[in-house]
């Protein structure tokens, strides 16, 4: 009996004391902290999709012929706009009152617009190019004259918040013969505008 009692302990205390470690260790496992990588900044940006309408103010420069004027031009604006993500195109109309006296009786009085524009997505920012046709009234010579012709310009708009935005766009427009008077009118506006979108 004491033969075989004498190796147990033996083997046991020397485990205990300092031999192999054949069970692990009694000391508590250290785990290593997991760091999550850092997400990607996302950039603050607009969805420019959608419908708007707005008010804009500003100033036109006109000639006709070899009379020339500048004044006051003020009005509405409404269109649509699909964002595909780093460009938008969309299309709108304006309709602008002008107090815009060129010498005499002579006068430019209204310009109407059908635009398409086409731009950068810059997020909140919009910067566009824009071309279409435009229709203006005016006195010339005595007569109440109506004509049509094109346009060409650029513009940019700041989106506020979904809904709000602020801009601001210069146009060139060209009318050639206007209404078969012989004289050729050219006129550049320079406006600010508000719009709200839906």
């Amino acid at each position: 009996m004491k033969r075989l009692t004498y190796p147990i302990v033996a083997a046991v205390l020397a485990g205990a004391i300092g031999g192999p470690a054949l069970a692990g260790s009694l000391a508590e496992p250290v785990v290593e902290p997991v760091i999550a990588p850092a997400p990607a900044p996302v950039a603050a940006g607009a969805d420019w999709t959608g419908g708007y309408v707005g008010a804009e103010l500003g100033y036109g420069d006109v000639s006709a012929g070899t009379a020339d004027g500048s004044g006051a031009v003020y009005g509405l604006r409404a269109g649509y706009d699909f964002d595909f993500g780093s460009w938008v195109l969309g299309a709108g109309i304006d309709y602008d009152w002008a107090d815009i006296d060129l010498g005499g009786t002579d006068s430019l009085d209204r310009v109407a617009r059908l635009k398409v524009r086409a731009g950068a997505d810059l997020g909140r920012t919009l910067v566009y190019g824009t071309v279409g046709g435009a229709r203006a009234d005016a006195n010339i010579g005595g007569l109440d004259l109506s004509d049509n012709g094109y346009l060409y310009g650029i513009g940019a708009e700041y989106a506020l918040n979904d809904r709000w935005t602020v801009g601001g766009e210069v146009l060139n427009h060209e009318f050639d013969n206007f209404d078969g008077s012989g004289v050729d009118v050219r006129a550049t506006t320079a406006a600010v505008n508000v719009g709200f979108r839906f």
